[in-house]
């Protein structure tokens, strides 16, 4: 029976689609930026650009899906991006 080596390095597709995931944040949280203190937004961009620089080893992490997912969850409570619907995918 044939054996199948996976490569468990994360592949340029998926580095590129969460680094998509957090630049949408990044976009939603400069259209809130008059309702934040420049503090706030200073760390949360602080924050994001430190995520994206480290993406590729995050994602070398036995946990990866799991743990990026819940980076992405808790930048959403401060963009509430998620909450944010295109109209022309709406039904």
């Amino acid at each position: 029976m044939p054996r199948f080596v996976t490569d468990s390095r994360p592949t340029s597709a998926i580095a590129e689609f969460y680094r998509e995931e957090f630049n949408k944040h990044r976009r939603c949280l400069e259209q809130q930026r008059p309702y934040y203190s420049e503090s706030a937004i200073t760390d949360v961009e602080a924050a994001l650009t430190k995520i994206m620089a480290q993406l590729e080893h995050l994602l070398t992490q036995d946990d990866a899906p799991q743990l990026v997912s819940s980076l992405l969850k808790k930048f959403d409570v401060v963009t509430g991006l998620s909450a944010w619907s295109d109209p022309k995918q709406t039904h």
